[in-house]
């Protein structure tokens, strides 16, 4: 083939992964049932226009899928988070010590009296599916939006989960080759032993010494990510040398000792390491299923089928049951646990590597694993990633259909704001380090957040994916703009609002760079300070709906000269802020929130409504 022809298959590839990851954001729908639909649909199933055991030999695509699962895992232990596992502390490790021997012993069972495999083949099977990969997992969480303690147990079991399933699928693999020899429990022994060392050493102390050299400036800050990535591939390496897939282990462990060490910049590298996993991910899963060919169905038989069916709804029900009972975990997590467990790229390679092998040392149903666990990935990638977000509603685990704002400074005038909007039934939530400027919006029961908003206290306790829109509201400029930009990544760009910085372009100009700003709400002159005085004059929020007999045009004739736009609520619960630089054009069904002087309906004194609070928060008590 020629050097043209798989350059243009290696383009095609990576669009189909990262278009299919864009049509999933466009669309709501898994992102994973997008992946494989378009890998399935362009490979061997289908089209035959992508087939990358043609362009790839088997040796150079299974390093590839390798290196790539390696940097996805340890990306993963950057997000394993302490503080996440204290809140779901015993679940977490029941998933682990219980969950992990039951699944491999449920699944091996299920194999040999369901599926009929010899019992060495199905002791290997049952090893594989002790993985829930986080190749698959970490996507559906990012659509799903479940709860942080619901999301924490399915994100630690799938990543802690996934290097233990390679390697103890290895190490059964490993007793069955060598038994014949009379040491099969010596190369268990040997390999546990490797693997656990360089996972310690290698994986832990690695990453303790990658860390404290970046935090003593040994390397410059444009080089650290592509240092730790380098050190990533070395530690995988070198630990595949010593025990084969303790590389996974090694570079989990790594991952999960650099992301607690706090250390400075590591936001950055961890964006940078998440934008590798993504394309990764895209990649690796369009290559795994073009390799699909769905006439390998007929190897399966009817007792493939049923074996499948069992470790669906007995295997894994029964794992979860049987790990969590009396931990304490509520119920309806448990539900939703028994019924999610899609299976990724470690699984399938696995397979991939286990199942000739097994063939070749003299075990003929060893063909079978390969076409059974590509099936039971492809099966719970589709079902599972088109019923979380619809299970985890009827559960009550998902954030609401509602948008939720998150206006962070505690003024009065974002107090008044917040009451309003929770009037509206719209979801919003107030962040201040003060107590006392939260006072009045506590006495109102809207929701709040007392502390700083960038602290990793506030990392632990606010469920930062339910937030759809950030207000950056506060007298400081600066922190309004590093607000906006330490949010905007996980947020989006286009919904991170703040105050503007001044009414003149001259002022503007002195102020934040742009590029680091977040999109000036309402309008130029709608800066702190007259925010502040228009609420010292008693201005009001208002809502209007319109309709098709009441219109913007409407609204705009009816209104006073001097009334401020704030934000439209759609019809869809969906929240647009006026910005100064962008026009909005609401349609029937929309309602406007808008700032205008009081009506005189609402006055009932005549000298105002200046409160002992907004005197205390003009002298700054």
């Amino acid at each position: 083939m020629d050097t043209e022809h798989i350059s243009l298959i290696i383009v095609a590839i990576v669009a189909l992964g990262v278009g299919a990851q864009w049509l999933a954001w466009r669309t709501r729908l898994p992102a994973i049932v997008l992946l494989a639909t378009a890998g399935l649909l362009v490979g061997k199933s289908a089209l035959g226009w992508v087939i990358p055991s043609e362009i790839f030999n088997e040796d150079l695509r299974r390093s590839i899928i390798s290196l790539c699962v390696a940097i996805i895992l340890f990306e993963g232990g950057l997000n394993l988070h302490i503080h996440e596992l204290r809140v779901a502390a015993s679940g977490v490790k029941r998933l682990v010590y219980i969950g992990a021997p039951v699944a491999f012993v449920t699944c091996a069972l299920a194999g040999h009296f369901v599926g009929g495999l010899s019992w060495p083949v199905s002791l290997v099977f049952g090893a594989i599916l002790v993985v829930t990969g986080p190749t698959v997992i970490m996507p559906l969480l990012r659509q799903a939006g479940l709860n942080r303690r619901t999301a924490s147990y399915l994100k630690w079991e799938g990543i802690v989960n996934d290097p233990i399933g390679a390697l103890l699928a290895v190490l059964v693999f490993q007793f069955f080759v060598f038994a014949g020899e009379g040491s099969g429990w010596v190369a268990i022994a040997t390999g546990l032993s490797l693997a656990l060392m360089s996972g310690i050493f290698l994986g832990g102390l690695g990453g303790w010494l990658t860390g404290k050299a970046f935090l003593h400036g040994y390397v410059p800050e444009y080089l650290k990510s592509p240092v730790m990535l380098t050190l990533v591939l070395i530690v995988f390496e070198v630990s595949n040398a010593l025990q084969h897939e303790a590389g996974l282990l090694a570079v989990t462990i790594m991952g999960m000792v650099i992301g607690n060490m706090h250390l400075p910049g590591l936001q950055d590298m961890r964006r940078f390491k998440e934008y590798i996993t993504v394309m990764l991910v895209s990649v690796v899963f369009v290559m795994l299923t073009a390799n699909i060919d769905l006439r390998i169905a007929r190897v399966i038989g009817w007792q493939g089928v049923a074996l499948i069916v069992v470790v669906l709804l007995v295997c894994r029900p029964v794992t979860i049951w049987l790990a969590t009972m009396g931990s304490g975990m509520p119920r309806n997590d448990r539900i939703l646990l028994s019924w999610i467990a899609p299976r990724g790229i470690v699984a399938a390679a696995t397979a991939g590597v286990m199942g000739p092998r097994l063939y070749e040392a003299g075990y003929p149903d060893g063909e079978a694993l390969l076409p059974l666990i590509f099936f039971v990935i492809f099966v719970t990638v589709v079902l599972h990633g088109m019923s979380i977000g619809w299970l985890a509603r009827r559960l009550g685990l998902a954030a609401p259909d509602k948008q939720t704002l998150l206006i962070v400074g505690g003024s009065p005038w974002s107090i008044e704001l917040a009451k309003k909007l929770k009037s509206l039934e719209v979801e919003v939530l107030v962040a201040d380090s003060s107590w006392h400027s939260l006072r009045s919006a506590r006495l109102a029961g809207v929701p709040i957040f007392y502390g700083e908003i960038l602290s990793d206290f506030a990392e632990a306790t606010v469920e930062i994916s339910h937030i759809d829109v950030v207000l950056a509201a506060t007298s400081n400029d600066a922190y309004n703009a590093l607000v906006c930009t330490a949010l905007a990544p996980e947020i989006g760009r286009k919904s991170v609002y703040q105050l503007p910085m001044g009414i003149s372009a001259e002022e503007g100009e002195r102020g934040v760079t742009r590029s680091i700003r977040g999109k000036p709400a309402f309008q130029y002159d709608a800066v702190f300070e007259r925010l502040w005085k228009l609420h010292i004059r008693d201005w009001q929020f208002y809502s209007t709906k319109l309709s098709d007999n009441y219109t913007y045009s409407d609204f705009l004739g009816d209104a006073s000269a001097e009334a401020m736009l704030v934000l439209v609520i759609k019809a869809n619960s969906e929240l647009i802020l006026a910005t100064a630089n962008e026009s909005i054009e609401p349609t029937a069904g929309d309602t406007l929130l808008y700032y205008a002087p009081a009506k005189a309906s609402d006055k009932f004194t005549e000298t105002g409504r200046v409160s002992v609070e907004d005197m205390e928060f003009k002298i700054g008590i």
